[in-house]
């Protein structure tokens, strides 16, 4: 296994390049937009128009959604992906390449679950696609070893009895079975998602 924590001076920057190389892969992209992702439901557009929220919506516009949804995340979360995905194309990019959006970090989650975040979605996106991974390759083996730190408790896994194994860079955890794959794939694995080749960490 290797380590790659850092503070946010660190990892802030994984954030912005992983949006900006999303956007340099959707721009122009037609029809991809319709396209489904790993976040079962979920079209490109939807992915995207979750992860821009902190672009489009202020701290007072986010309470107020919150409190439209009883305070319930993942309704929040449906209903303004659902209403959002229907914006034009070039201000999905725009909030995508938007410095607010560059330097947003989750309360409580800090710079680390910035790049969780944006790293996560991205790879919605291209695994799904069968697109190379448009996060750093860096950033990726960062997210790998959050989510492993915390033995997948974060998506409510159990990875009692597995090995990961990258086959795209010097990384590895845990024992037992050995689940092989290039990094991205990996960190959806670790994020609960079904890989488009059926293969989920859920089903143990």
């Amino acid at each position: 296994m290797t380590e790659h924590d850092g503070d946010a001076g660190d990892l802030m920057p994984w954030v912005g390049q992983t949006h900006d190389g999303l956007a340099a892969l959707l721009d122009g992209a037609g029809d991809t937009w319709d396209a489904p992702t790993l976040c079962a439901g979920w079209q490109v557009r939807h992915v995207v128009a979750h992860v821009t929220m902190p672009a489009r919506l202020s701290p007072e516009q986010f309470g107020a959604e919150m409190a439209a949804a009883g305070g319930d995340f993942t309704r929040l979360s449906d209903t303004v992906a659902a209403r959002d995905a229907a914006l034009p194309v070039g201000e999905l990019l725009a909030a995508l390449r938007s410095p607010v959006l560059h330097a947003w970090q989750p309360p409580g989650g800090g710079a680390a679950g910035a790049l969780s975040h944006a790293v996560v979605h991205s790879l919605d996106v291209t695994v799904a696609l069968g697109r190379p991974t448009v996060a750093p390759a860096a950033a990726v083996l960062a997210v790998l070893d959050q989510l492993t730190a915390v033995e997948g408790a974060f998506f409510g896994l159990d990875l009692t009895g597995v090995r990961l194994e990258a086959t795209d860079a010097d990384w590895s955890w845990g024992s037992g079975d050995v689940v092989r794959a290039d990094g991205g794939a990996l960190v959806a694995l670790l994020a609960d998602r079904r890989l488009p080749d059926g293969r989920s960490l859920g089903d143990r």
